[in-house]
């Protein structure tokens, strides 16, 4: 079973739904979703926010941030993620933002990634990746690694409501 599987199938478990943001991956998130079948009874959507501007006027990032930061960035990733869960109503928030290449952008050399999680507590996670590999090597590890950010976060949270469950031990 794949990652996105895992991720869908876990939600789905929870009754629980997903929407992402994406900058660098440029949609291969929402692909790699979307390629599980059933997603759709919890993937809620995504938003392909590849120009700053959007970033901030469809996302809620943060404008001084991102003047001041740039778009690569981990508070940017985070605020994506956060940003996407409520535009798009779902309980959990992914996003992706960074250099794939093949130039540095916002003084990040090719290779800088964030990738962020938001939950339905508010809080969220945020990963800091330097990669290596051509443009759709690091494309492709950016959904490997946001998945797996996500997938590491509901499979704990599994475990502290089991261990709640069974009298703390």
């Amino acid at each position: 079973m794949t990652e996105a599987a895992r991720v869908l199938a876990l939600l789905a478990e929870r009754g629980e739904t997903l929407a992402a943001a994406e900058s660098l991956t440029g949609g291969l998130l929402a692909a790699e979703l979307t390629a599980v079948p059933g997603a759709s009874a919890v993937f809620r959507g995504s938003v392909t926010a590849y120009a700053t501007d959007l970033k901030r006027d469809l996302l809620g990032v943060d404008g001084t941030l991102l003047k001041t930061r740039g778009a690569v960035d981990a508070e940017v990733a985070r605020q994506m993620a956060a940003g996407v869960r409520r535009a798009l109503g779902a309980g959990w928030g992914m996003a992706t933002t960074g250099v794939a290449g093949p130039a540095p952008q916002d003084g990040s050399p090719v290779g800088t990634v964030h990738v962020a999680i938001a939950g339905p507590s508010g809080a969220g996670k945020t990963a800091a990746l330097r990669l290596n590999g051509s443009r759709a090597e690091i494309r492709k590890e950016s959904v490997r690694s946001v998945l797996a950010l996500l997938l590491d976060e509901l499979l704990g949270t599994a475990r502290a409501q089991d261990t709640e469950q069974n009298g703390g031990n």
